[in-house]
């Protein structure tokens, strides 16, 4: 495909009427995140600024620690996302000395071109996320090795959890290892046709989707530990032993993605409302039980 072709498909993609009530989801998306308001326009040179400064200090960080990382600035070639909108690895950060393990992937997102504040500021926050572990990471080692030595690994990275014409949805994972593990994820969605960030609230008219989806995810837990008595949920209705604190509702901004079935999934780290042993734990939530709540159907079918 030529420069030309791509030119005609991106205004084609751009020119497409948007549905009434999909209309009604980005409005309340943008509404959140201010996605294209003048102020962003004006703050976008400040964002790049920002990005650069802090991509500089990760690789001024990296360059002065004890040990010997091998990096590697990948911008990589990673499938294409849609027409326009892709992930790609943005950089890349490895150390294994066989006590002290990192693996630390950072994404970044290209092609909202009608929506580059979102963008710089998806790409700004993935950056500071990962200087952050990595400076917590240098500071766990230097603690071990005053006392004594130790074992101590960190791997981050992404996974794209939905990727078509629609949307794309990207879970970014933190696993902390020292003796026993931890993991931690966080999602963002984007519609990838009106260059939004979609949040839990704006696929819902009014805030009742907590509690129905609270409720399904209590009866799906109870359900599971009929049906395996292994899997143990601190939920009422199974014994999770005193003192435990039990499962009663999601957040209104609770961890969720959307899966290649464009069906809802409420996400819970390690530890959150499971044992160790479950790990990080996923809930697909019936459409037919949230249809009405919906804005749409544009996202969740």
């Amino acid at each position: 495909m030529n420069k030309q072709d791509l030119e005609q498909l991106k205004q084609q993609y751009q020119d497409t009427p948007i549905p009434k009530e999909l209309d009604f989801v980005v409005r309340k998306a943008l509404q959140e995140n201010g996605g294209t308001t003048m102020e962003n326009k004006r703050s976008h040179k400040g964002i790049k600024i920002a990005a650069a400064s802090v991509a500089a200090a990760f690789v001024v960080i990296t360059a002065g620690a004890n040990i010997s990382p091998v990096f590697a600035a990948t911008m990589g070639d990673v499938p294409v996302v849609g027409s326009l909108v892709k992930v790609l690895t943005f950089r890349e950060y490895t150390m294994d000395d066989g006590t002290y393990h990192a693996n630390i992937k950072t994404p970044a997102v290209e092609g909202l071109e009608s929506n580059k504040p979102l963008e710089n500021s998806l790409n700004q926050k993935y950056m500071e996320e990962n200087k952050k572990l990595y400076e917590q990471f240098e500071a766990e080692v230097a603690e071990l090795k005053k006392n004594g030595g130790g074992h101590f690994g960190v791997d981050s990275g992404y996974e794209v959890k939905c990727d078509d014409d629609a949307i794309l949805s990207i879970g970014r994972y933190v696993v902390n290892t020292v003796g026993s593990s931890s993991t931690t994820m966080k999602y963002d969605t984007i519609d990838k046709k009106n260059q939004v960030l979609i949040t839990l609230p704006s696929l819902f008219k009014d805030e009742q989707y907590v509690e129905v989806i609270s409720k399904n995810i209590r009866q799906q837990m109870i359900d599971q530990n009929k049906a395996d008595p292994d899997k143990i949920y601190w939920v009422e209705g199974i014994d999770a032993g005193e003192g435990t604190e039990l499962f009663q509702n999601i957040s209104a901004e609770q961890n969720f993605y959307i899966n290649t079935d464009h069906k809802l999934v409420v996400s819970f780290d390690k530890y959150e409302v499971a044992p160790g042993y479950m790990g990080v734990v996923d809930f697909v939530i019936p459409t037919d039980l949230i249809r009405d709540l919906l804005v749409g159907n544009d996202y969740i079918r």
